[in-house]
């Protein structure tokens, strides 16, 4: 998984943090959180506040 899978990052982190309102996260702790999953595979530091908005809304719609 790259920064650019920005739906499968949203549907894992959905299934590993189920009890997690995806709005309140902040943006060290969501950072943290992707590079950690499981399958994830690309740069640590090229995960951007753009990239991290596009990661969060997408967790957001997927809680819905």
């Amino acid at each position: 998984m790259k920064w650019s899978d920005i739906t499968a990052i949203a549907e894992a982190l959905f299934d590993k943090h189920p009890e997690v309102d995806p709005a309140a996260v902040r943006f060290v702790d969501l950072h943290n959180w992707v590079v950690e999953l499981d399958g994830f595979d690309d740069d640590r530091t090229r995960g951007g506040e753009k990239v991290l908005e596009a990661i969060q809304a997408a967790w957001i719609d997927e809680a819905r």
